[in-house]
């Protein structure tokens, strides 16, 4: 039996270190996948938004039949936006400045297109309207509260995986950093908001 001891515990070594790296492994699985469902769920507050638009742009041209530009834009905008999409676990930061740039792109648009509603106090009163600019409202603010669970999420795996020893399996295995969301370019100034 002596002379089975140092086999015995080698083997009970190789496998606590086995348990050990699949421990770490499970937990770097659940977290990145917790960070992929966070970024379906901004997928889904921008589709929503997407969604609403075209409702909201034949609202607008029932009264604003000559700002076809804008509208035109607006319709744009939207193709371009829901044409981007990303995997969060195979992002680049470029393919992420890409996603956000075609949103804030929509963002734009819609920004003139609330500006061309403003020039039409029958539209400003029509319920429909009302009610469309309301849920416009309220989905931005859930796509900015989704945006912000979604990097939480990221940056809770991306430490994870960072740390030691997490960092030597996430090596071995391929787990690599999820991009963040960041701020847009200019955002820390705020915009000038003329009403013509």
């Amino acid at each position: 039996m002596k002379k089975f001891l140092p086999l015995i515990i080698i083997i009970v070594i190789l496998i606590g270190l086995f348990k050990w790296g699949v421990s770490i492994n499970n937990t770097m699985v659940e977290k990145q996948e917790a960070a992929k469902t966070q970024w379906a769920n901004v997928e889904s507050a921008y589709q929503r938004r997407a969604d609403l638009i075209p409702n909201l742009v034949n609202t607008v041209k029932g009264y604003a039949t000559h700002e076809q530009e804008t509208l035109e834009g607006v319709i744009q905008a939207r193709a371009n936006a829901t044409k981007t999409t990303i995997d969060p676990t195979n992002v680049t930061p470029e393919q992420m400045a890409a996603f956000q740039k075609a949103q804030q792109g929509l963002s734009g648009a819609l920004s003139k297109l609330m500006v061309v509603a403003e020039r039409y106090p029958d539209l400003k009163a029509n319920q429909n309207f009302l009610e469309l600019q309301s849920q416009l409202e309220g989905t931005e603010n859930r796509i900015n509260v989704e945006r912000n669970r979604y990097n939480e999420k990221a940056r809770d795996y991306n430490v994870y995986i960072r740390k030691f020893p997490a960092s030597i399996i996430a090596s071995i295995l391929n787990f690599d950093p999820l991009t963040l969301f960041q701020s847009a370019e200019g955002s820390d100034k705020a915009p000038d908001v003329k009403f013509e």
